[in-house]
């Protein structure tokens, strides 16, 4: 049997180790507007992509559909989202921003971007974008088999 690496060469710990960091600073600040970082999840991405039908949503926010469930009816609950039949399947709903959802993302954006910016001062602009576009790549190369194609999961 081989030795694994030293922990701290374990990518998927290391991943959560930066992400943990980087939510240490977001959380309080969602928790100021009465927001998970899950809520805040969906919410940004319905203010980016519009209308969205639960597939595409799961997808995009990267969760899982019983907790994306739970999470549609406490936003629907607060009046922050809405649901209306597709009008080419009548069997999917697409869920948007209602008014006061819209608001909340206004609300909550200018915070979230101050954080974004504070980060930035603290790590550099420039490794930051070099991050993104590393992460990026790797999840790319990760998902594919190195030529291009996607793997079979």
């Amino acid at each position: 049997m081989s030795e694994l690496r030293p922990i701290q060469q374990s990518l998927p710990l290391q991943l959560l180790k930066a992400r943990e960091a980087a939510m240490s600073r977001f959380r309080p600040m969602l928790r100021s507007h009465d927001l998970t970082e899950q809520q805040w999840r969906v919410i940004r991405v319905l203010a980016a992509e519009g209308s969205l039908d639960a597939g595409d949503l799961a997808a995009r926010t990267y969760l899982l559909a019983p907790s994306l469930t739970r999470i549609l009816q406490t936003l629907d609950n607060q009046g922050l989202i809405s649901r209306r039949a597709a009008s080419n399947d009548q069997r999917r709903s697409l869920i948007s921003l209602t008014t006061e959802g819209q608001q909340k993302f206004t609300d909550v954006s200018p915070h979230s971007e101050a954080l974004y910016q504070l980060i930035e001062r603290q790590f550099g602009s420039q490794k930051l974008t070099q991050l993104y576009n590393l992460l990026d790549e790797l999840t790319v190369s990760i998902k594919t088999d190195g030529k291009g194609e996607a793997r079979a999961h």
